[in-house]
């Protein structure tokens, strides 16, 4: 088997653990979730030869980033993260394409550590349509339907979120919270 379809099997093992992310209404499981998604798309990018994608999507810094943004909202740290993730990915950067992952994955950070429930995912849904046209243009067959899919399925819970929120139902309020104050 060569390694480009090693990569593309690591691509595919991604949108397996990637496809049920955003549908997760608890911030930390979702942001837990997204740290598996990280480590195995940054390797996935590594094998695809995709150096600026898999520096601003890299196994240690994303999953990194996502499991201290379970921990922390500090401003400080995020920017540690946004500064690494910048440097990394713009010393790679070839092709002006090769500017929407590092872009995506900064306005991610953002979001991660200073936003919560549905704004996260609309800022979130807006750096996948430039994750998609990178991966359709590197032709990465699993980080596009990854990618792809993320869009339908975070779009999709997006619009039940806020439905459930005009109803005035909190789609992020913690379950067990709710129960034990019944």
């Amino acid at each position: 088997m060569s390694l480009y379809w090693i990569a593309q099997a690591v691509g595919g093992l991604a949108f397996i653990v990637g496809i049920t992310m955003f549908i997760k209404r608890d911030d930390r499981k979702f942001k837990l979730q997204l740290s598996l998604y990280s480590a195995i798309i940054g390797c996935h990018f590594f094998l695809m030869g995709a150096n600026a994608a898999g520096a601003s999507a890299s196994a240690e810094l994303n999953a990194l980033r996502t499991l201290i943004a379970t921990r922390t909202r500090s401003i400080m740290v995020m920017f540690v993260f946004i500064i690494l993730t910048t440097a990394l990915g713009l010393g790679e950067v070839k092709h002006w394409v090769e500017l929407l992952p590092v872009t995506g994955t900064v306005a991610s950070t953002w979001a991660l550590f200073r936003t919560r429930g549905l704004t996260t995912r609309c800022i979130m849904w807006c750096s996948t349509a430039g994750w998609v046209t990178h991966n359709l243009w590197l032709g990465s067959i699993g980080g596009s339907l990854t990618e792809g899919s993320f869009l339908i399925v975070n779009g999709i819970a997006i619009i039940r979120f806020r439905r459930m929120q005009l109803r005035g139902i909190d789609p992020f309020k913690d379950e067990t919270t709710a129960v034990s104050t019944r």
